[in-house]
Protein backbone atom coordinates (compact mmCIF):
# COMPACT_ATOMS: atom_id res chain seq x y z
CA UNK A 1 0.00 0.00 0.00
CA UNK A 2 1.33 3.22 -0.98
CA UNK A 3 2.09 6.12 1.89
CA UNK A 4 -0.07 8.99 2.24
CA UNK A 5 0.87 12.27 1.16
CA UNK A 6 1.25 15.20 3.59
CA UNK A 7 -1.25 17.44 4.36
CA UNK A 8 -1.70 20.23 6.91
CA UNK A 9 -4.09 20.07 9.42
CA UNK A 10 -7.01 22.92 8.65
CA UNK A 11 -6.10 23.87 12.06
CA UNK A 12 -2.49 24.67 11.58
CA UNK A 13 -3.02 25.97 8.35
CA UNK A 14 -5.54 28.42 9.33
CA UNK A 15 -3.56 29.91 12.58
CA UNK A 16 -0.17 30.05 10.79
CA UNK A 17 2.35 31.37 7.68
CA UNK A 18 4.75 28.91 6.24
CA UNK A 19 8.63 29.64 6.69
CA UNK A 20 9.56 27.05 4.75
CA UNK A 21 10.66 23.44 4.91
CA UNK A 22 13.32 21.66 6.90
CA UNK A 23 14.67 18.27 5.73
CA UNK A 24 11.56 16.42 7.73
CA UNK A 25 9.19 19.33 9.14
CA UNK A 26 7.41 22.52 7.75
CA UNK A 27 8.27 25.15 9.66
CA UNK A 28 5.23 27.68 10.63
CA UNK A 29 5.63 30.42 12.54
CA UNK A 30 1.80 31.27 14.29
CA UNK A 31 0.16 34.32 13.83
CA UNK A 32 0.01 35.56 17.01
CA UNK A 33 2.31 38.98 17.54
CA UNK A 34 2.16 38.57 21.44
CA UNK A 35 5.25 35.86 21.29
CA UNK A 36 7.65 34.91 18.27
CA UNK A 37 6.07 31.30 17.79
CA UNK A 38 7.44 28.16 15.51
CA UNK A 39 5.71 25.23 14.52
CA UNK A 40 7.68 22.31 13.39
CA UNK A 41 5.47 19.81 11.84
CA UNK A 42 6.71 16.54 10.29
CA UNK A 43 5.42 15.74 6.94
CA UNK A 44 4.88 12.17 7.94
CA UNK A 45 1.54 11.41 7.25
CA UNK A 46 -0.76 9.69 10.36
CA UNK A 47 2.09 10.76 12.90
CA UNK A 48 0.72 11.95 16.07
CA UNK A 49 3.22 11.56 18.84
CA UNK A 50 6.38 11.75 18.13
CA UNK A 51 7.28 7.45 18.89
CA UNK A 52 5.15 7.51 15.57
CA UNK A 53 8.34 8.41 13.89
CA UNK A 54 10.91 5.72 12.97
CA UNK A 55 14.28 6.25 14.99
CA UNK A 56 15.94 8.40 12.30
CA UNK A 57 12.98 10.67 12.13
CA UNK A 58 12.73 11.14 16.05
CA UNK A 59 16.53 12.01 15.91
CA UNK A 60 15.98 14.58 12.59
CA UNK A 61 13.16 15.80 14.56
CA UNK A 62 15.37 16.53 17.38
CA UNK A 63 18.00 18.00 15.49
CA UNK A 64 15.56 20.62 13.25
CA UNK A 65 13.90 21.56 16.93
CA UNK A 66 17.34 23.07 17.59
CA UNK A 67 17.72 24.60 14.70
CA UNK A 68 14.40 26.51 15.20
CA UNK A 69 15.25 27.29 18.72
CA UNK A 70 18.66 28.75 17.25
CA UNK A 71 16.73 30.79 14.45
CA UNK A 72 13.95 32.44 16.64
CA UNK A 73 16.31 33.00 19.36
CA UNK A 74 18.05 35.20 16.58
CA UNK A 75 15.39 36.78 15.08
CA UNK A 76 13.49 37.63 18.07
CA UNK A 77 14.87 38.51 21.73
CA UNK A 78 13.90 36.40 23.95
CA UNK A 79 14.59 35.28 27.84
CA UNK A 80 13.32 31.82 27.83
CA UNK A 81 12.06 29.08 24.74
CA UNK A 82 9.29 26.79 25.75
CA UNK A 83 9.40 23.72 23.56
CA UNK A 84 5.98 21.46 23.12
CA UNK A 85 4.76 18.46 21.50
CA UNK A 86 1.07 18.67 22.87
CA UNK A 87 -1.47 17.94 20.37
CA UNK A 88 -4.82 17.72 22.44
CA UNK A 89 -5.89 20.10 19.96
CA UNK A 90 -4.76 19.63 16.69
CA UNK A 91 -3.90 15.74 16.38
CA UNK A 92 -1.62 15.82 13.75
CA UNK A 93 2.32 15.95 15.34
CA UNK A 94 3.43 19.28 15.93
CA UNK A 95 6.27 21.05 17.88
CA UNK A 96 5.53 24.55 19.67
CA UNK A 97 8.99 26.79 19.72
CA UNK A 98 8.23 29.29 21.17
CA UNK A 99 10.57 32.81 22.50
CA UNK A 100 9.55 34.17 25.17
CA UNK A 101 10.22 37.40 27.30
CA UNK A 102 9.96 38.20 30.93
CA UNK A 103 7.01 40.93 29.81
CA UNK A 104 5.12 38.56 27.70
CA UNK A 105 1.23 38.62 28.32
CA UNK A 106 1.53 35.04 29.62
CA UNK A 107 4.98 35.51 31.63
CA UNK A 108 5.97 33.03 33.87
CA UNK A 109 2.35 30.57 32.32
CA UNK A 110 1.89 28.59 29.51
CA UNK A 111 1.19 30.80 26.26
CA UNK A 112 -2.23 29.12 25.71
CA UNK A 113 -5.34 30.67 26.93
CA UNK A 114 -3.48 33.33 28.59
CA UNK A 115 -4.12 36.28 26.31
CA UNK A 116 -6.25 36.64 22.75
CA UNK A 117 -4.36 36.34 19.75
CA UNK A 118 -3.04 39.31 18.24
CA UNK A 119 -2.47 38.83 14.53
CA UNK A 120 0.59 40.34 13.26
CA UNK A 121 0.33 43.58 10.92
CA UNK A 122 2.06 42.40 7.70
CA UNK A 123 4.99 44.62 7.54
CA UNK A 124 5.77 43.21 11.00
CA UNK A 125 5.00 39.31 9.90
CA UNK A 126 7.32 40.21 6.80
CA UNK A 127 10.54 41.46 9.06
CA UNK A 128 10.06 38.80 11.58
CA UNK A 129 10.03 35.50 8.08
CA UNK A 130 12.87 37.65 6.62
CA UNK A 131 14.96 37.11 10.08
CA UNK A 132 13.84 33.79 10.59
CA UNK A 133 14.65 32.57 7.03
CA UNK A 134 17.76 34.54 6.90
CA UNK A 135 18.47 32.54 10.47
CA UNK A 136 17.73 29.18 9.41
CA UNK A 137 20.12 30.13 6.31
CA UNK A 138 20.39 27.27 3.46
CA UNK A 139 18.91 24.57 5.73
CA UNK A 140 15.50 26.05 4.89
CA UNK A 141 13.53 25.75 1.85
CA UNK A 142 10.70 27.16 0.28
CA UNK A 143 7.70 24.67 1.13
Amino acid sequence: MPALPFSLHPQLAQDTTPVGDLALSRVLLMNDACYPWLILVPRRAGAVEIVDLGDDDQALLTREIAQASHALRAAAACDKLNVAAIGNVVPQLHVHVVARRRDDPAWPRPVWGAAPARPYEPSLRDALMTRLRAAFGAVLTQP
